[in-house]
């Protein structure tokens, strides 16, 4: 099965993602390539959904945040997607507020990660704010860094309004928070279609079920598990895990219930939901740093299907 690739364009308010989506699209077209779109803004009202053509797939997630006050609206709509229209790339805009590794967290429902292929996360940094970023509250240059910590794809935009010198310091300090991206320094958010397409090419793992980019730095990682396993032996597992796994969600079956649990874990802590119907036993895990492989294999011995040795 074709998995439908997932583009998630980050970057704080005003620092040209919708530019930058707008000239992806007509790329898209171009290139006859069936792609969708969803758009997240804070406000009741949309304001950046006439950038999108009619023919292009759009959802609208507004008054709220994806990452947290509207996830569940997001799983839906994102499904609705995925199943009705079918497209080969999914474009996601988030608002500038939105935490990537939350955005991550959103949109990897258990219900239908495995439909998916996560290329990465593209980042939009506004040249003159980013250099001038100790005047905002310090919440706010955090989630800049964070935006810029966990990127695949820099693009450094609005250059034509800073010197050469100004530009040269952008650059340094870009790349000593993430050496690992490719950054680009450009104005109108123009970018080569190629260089967000080939975002994460030839760094990921052959194992299907799993997404990794940017080499072994945030990555995602979707397991299906097979048969139940025993709580108390998952548990010493979880404990087991590097503390830079963030998140973990999905659905389990253990060895004393009929029905799976809806599982999550974040922050160290589990937490057990019972359901009432059968559901795709997928697990979603994100990190930094890990090596999926090796948390497959353990998986695979707490099922019982690989000896450990």
């Amino acid at each position: 099965m074709n998995k439908t690739e997932i583009y998630i364009l980050s970057g704080f308010l005003g620092s040209g993602k919708t530019t930058l989506l707008k000239q992806l699209l007509q790329d898209e077209k171009k290139q006859g390539r069936k792609v969708a779109v969803m758009m997240n803004e804070l406000g009741k009202v949309s304001i950046d959904s006439d950038a999108v053509d009619k023919d292009v797939p759009l959802k609208e997630l507004l008054d709220g945040c994806i990452c947290c006050t509207i996830s569940d609206k997001l799983e839906a709509q994102l499904q609705e997607i995925l199943v009705v229209e079918k497209p080969e790339a999914i474009y996601i805009e988030t608002t500038g507020a939105a935490h990537p590794i939350e955005v991550l967290d959103s949109i990897l429902s258990p219900l239908f990660a495995d439909r998916m292929l996560v290329k990465g996360i593209v980042s939009v940094v506004d040249g003159l704010r980013w250099l001038n970023r100790k005047v905002l509250s310090p919440q706010v240059q955090q989630l800049l860094v964070e935006q810029v910590r966990h990127a695949d794809l820099i693009i450094l935009n609005k250059a034509d309004e800073l010197t050469e010198p100004e530009q040269a310091r952008l650059t340094l300090e870009i790349q000593a928070l993430n050496s690992q991206a490719f950054s680009i320094l450009t104005s109108y958010s123009k970018v080569a279609i190629k260089q967000v397409r080939d975002m994460s090419s030839g760094k990921k793992r052959p194992a299907s079920r799993s997404h990794v980019f940017s080499d072994l730095r945030l990555s995602t990682f979707v397991y299906q598990f097979q048969k139940p396993v025993r709580q108390t032996e998952f548990e010493d597992f979880l404990r087991s895990l590097p503390d830079t796994v963030y998140r973990i969600k999905g659905y389990m079956k253990l060895n004393s219930s009929q029905y799976p649990f809806l599982f999550q874990f974040s922050y160290g802590m589990p937490l057990y939901l019972q359901e009432n119907i059968n559901m795709p036993l997928n697990m979603v895990f994100i990190g930094e740093n890990l090596d999926w492989g090796e948390i497959e294999k353990r998986l695979k011995i707490l099922e019982g299907i690989k000896k450990s040795h």
